[in-house]
């Protein structure tokens, strides 16, 4: 797991668009051959841009990534789905929206039909043969609706309104997935999909389809798409695989600080919209040795944690530096339901964090990490508290003000450089910052603990130096048991309500 999930589209799903107009033309009607559809309706079909892909096996890869070029086409009105759960004690439920003359209808899809906030599971069938007709895989796919690749129509509207990508954090509340009218979605995903299929280089044939409870549900016709699939050797141990982060000129645009550090009287005037600082329960919980700057031969707890935005305003963070100091003023701005900047107030620091895994802009004391005892009390305190600000994880896309396209994503996009002089930092409403388990200090130093049970605190804006909606969400406490002996130590993570995410 990296710091940051990825948000949108493959880049090899990416260049496939381009070959989707071709490859859809003669399958999806022309401008206007729909107007006969009842309105608001989504009329799927799976179709495929080619038929014929060149897959490449990487060195050291487990096997090879799917992407073969499929796309689930969307007319006669968009493809929308609410997807939520009240808390983690209760089961993930989806329904579909349709817009229909004026009216909004919401359709509940089948009871257990959706597990997690990951996608429509089990939604493509995809088996493989050999030259010699003999079966070599067979295995199906989720299918996430925000997986887009691109228009089929030219009069189709110009940009998506849905969010890009499906969340995997396990701690997720409230995802929204669609494809608009006129729009198709990657079927197969390609590398972000984080499954893959032992395939040897040589030359294949992939028949594609779609499970059938969910063409009966979506009222899709029985079709299949065949593709030719070579299989070649690559060699540049996985160099080419598409990061899924968006580029970083992209989010530069909309990401600048202001032009000068803030001037004129402090405050925070009555009744303006805060953001609402949130801890979710740590996860990703596994023993390490000596990783990522720790000391070798001493047993770590590691693990990764989230802090999220339940808004009802995004969090912004300016850092002004002076000539010749080594840390920004940091100042916290406040906007109306408008989104004017109608306040700011001083609220600490930020410093330059030079290790390797980080070399960015953190800003302090946005969260603390300690380990408790059996009893919640204190034992060990992790050393970070100074965070970079981005917009990792959707948590929840259902809350007021969710922004579902958020800009500043990946650390190359939020942090600024060493010899920057100013940086601004944005926790947009609905999303979540994760730190994973492999960052430096993401860890507790477990070696002379001795077994039993224990429980990671992980707390939100610690001192309170942000102004926000509500601190009483701010602290989530995830129960771990420890085994083993020294330098073989175990962690057994029990679950948390219905997430079972160690």
């Amino acid at each position: 797991m990296t710091r940051h999930q990825p948000r949108a589209v493959t880049r090899s799903a990416c260049t496939a668009a381009a070959a989707l107009a071709l490859g859809a033309a003669g399958t999806v009607a022309a401008p206007g051959a729909t107007a006969a559809t009842q309105a608001g309706t989504p009329k799927l079909e799976l179709i495929a841009a080619t038929s014929a892909v060149t897959l490449d096996r990487w060195e050291g890869e487990p096997g090879v990534a799917l992407d073969l070029g499929t796309y689930v086409t969307v007319d006669g009105g968009p493809l929308e789905f609410r997807v939520t759960r009240k808390s983690y004690n209760d089961p993930v439920v989806a329904s579909q929206i349709v817009h229909s003359g004026g009216r909004t209808v919401t359709k509940a899809l089948p009871k257990d039909l959706v597990k997690d906030f990951s996608g429509l599971p089990g939604f493509l069938r995809i088996s493989v043969t050999d030259q010699s007709g003999k079966k070599v895989a067979d295995t199906t796919q989720t299918f996430c609706p925000n997986t887009r690749a691109g228009r089929i129509r030219p009069d189709a509207p110009g940009t998506s309104k849905y969010p890009e990508g499906c969340s995997d954090n396990p701690f997720t509340l409230g995802g929204v997935w669609g494809v608009e009218k006129g729009w198709a979605a990657a079927a197969t995903p390609g590398f972000d999909a984080g499954s893959t299929v032992d395939l040897q280089p040589g030359v294949y044939t992939a028949k594609v389809s779609v499970a059938k409870k969910y063409r009966d549900l979506f009222g899709m016709p029985a079709k299949s798409q065949t593709i030719k699939v070579t299989v070649r050797q690559g060699h540049d141990g996985g160099e080419g695989l598409a990061s899924g982060r968006r580029p970083a000129g992209d989010a530069a645009k909309s990401a600048q600080p202001a032009s000068g550090r803030p001037t004129g009287s402090a405050g925070v005037p009555a009744g303006v919209p805060k953001p609402d600082l949130r801890a979710l329960p740590a996860y990703g919980i596994a023993i390490t040795d000596g990783e990522d700057g720790d000391v070798p031969g001493k047993d770590y707890l590691a693990f990764s944690a989230t802090v999220w935005n339940g808004g009802p305003s995004p969090l912004v963070v300016d850092g002004f530096r002076s000539p010749g100091k080594d840390k920004m003023d940091a100042y916290q701005y406040f906007y109306d339901s408008k989104g004017k900047q109608v306040g700011y107030t001083p609220t600490g620091t930020m410093e330059w964090d030079p290790r390797e895994g980080h070399q960015h802009w953190h800003f302090s004391d946005f969260a603390s990490y300690r380990l408790l005892g059996a009893d919640k009390k204190e034992i060990v305190r992790s050393g970070k508290e100074a965070f970079c600000l981005a917009n990792t994880d959707a948590i929840d896309y259902t809350v007021k003000n969710a922004n579902w396209h958020p800009y500043n994503t990946d650390l190359a996009t939020a942090c600024g450089e060493e010899t920057s002089v100013s940086v601004r930092e944005v926790l947009d409403v609905g999303n979540g910052d994760t730190y994973s388990q492999y960052r430096p200090g993401q860890s507790f130093d477990v070696t002379n603990l001795p077994n039993g049970t224990y429980y990671i605190q992980v707390i939100a804006n610690p001192d309170k130096r942000l102004e926000e909606q509500s601190t009483t969400n701010n602290i989530t406490y995830r129960k771990v048991v420890l085994g083993g002996t020294p330098g073989a130590r175990t962690v057994a993570v029990p679950k948390y309500g219905r997430v079972d995410a160690p």
